[in-house]
This record gives structure tokens, C-alpha cells and sequence, in this order.
């Protein structure tokens, strides 16, 4: 039987091909993190300044992720991360916006 054996992959939850990716990581829990966070906020109409501000704090650090990410499970959890800080940030400027409520008008 002429098959490839394939390396097991198991060992890590993040990197599927077996070496540490530290900053792709942390940058991934962030982004999930700020994700939830502002998509959490974005349903408190009150929140909006929150949600819009960990929302797009959430998109660029996502944005920067999936740039230099590496794996494919990191590149899922960015694309999860960024649906959530895009949505809530979205909603948050529907409510207010980064300086409603701030701004004198």
C-alpha cells in the first residue's frame, strides 16, 4: 500500500499544522472576544457607544488576524469574530453612533 501517512493534528485546538502561532492566537481571542462583547451590547439601545466602539475595534484587530493568520481554524474564528463586531458595530451606529450622546447639539 503506497499511502501517505498524515501527522496527527489533534494536539492543538488552533494550530492545525502542529507549531505555536502566538500572535495569530491572541489576535483570534480578541477579535472574538470584542465580537461578542459589542454584538452582546449592541441589543441595549442605551449600550450604543459600547457596541460601537468594541465593534470597531473588533473589525481592524480581525482585519489584521486574517492577514497574517495562518491556519484554517484560526481563519474560522476570525471570520466568526468579525461577522459579530461587524453586526454590533453597525447596530451601535444605528443607535448613536462612536459619539452620540457625547457631542453637544
Amino acid at each position: 500500500m503506497a499511502q501517505v501517512l498524515r501527522p496527527s493534528t489533534t494536539g492543538s485546538l488552533f494550530a492545525t499544522d502542529g507549531k505555536a502561532h502566538p500572535v495569530q492566537d491572541t489576535l483570534l481571542l480578541v477579535t472574538l472576544t470584542l465580537g461578542i462583547a459589542s454584538f452582546v451590547t449592541a441589543m441595549f439601545h442605551s449600550l450604543h457607544l459600547i457596541s460601537s466602539w468594541t465593534g470597531l475595534v473588533g473589525i481592524f484587530t480581525g482585519a489584521f488576524g486574517q492577514y497574517i493568520s495562518v491556519t484554517t481554524r484560526q481563519r474560522f474564528g476570525l471570520i466568526l469574530g468579525l461577522g459579530a463586531a461587524a453586526i454590533g458595530f453597525f447596530l451601535g451606529m444605528a443607535h448613536g453612533g462612536l459619539f452620540g450622546g457625547i457631542v453637544g447639539g
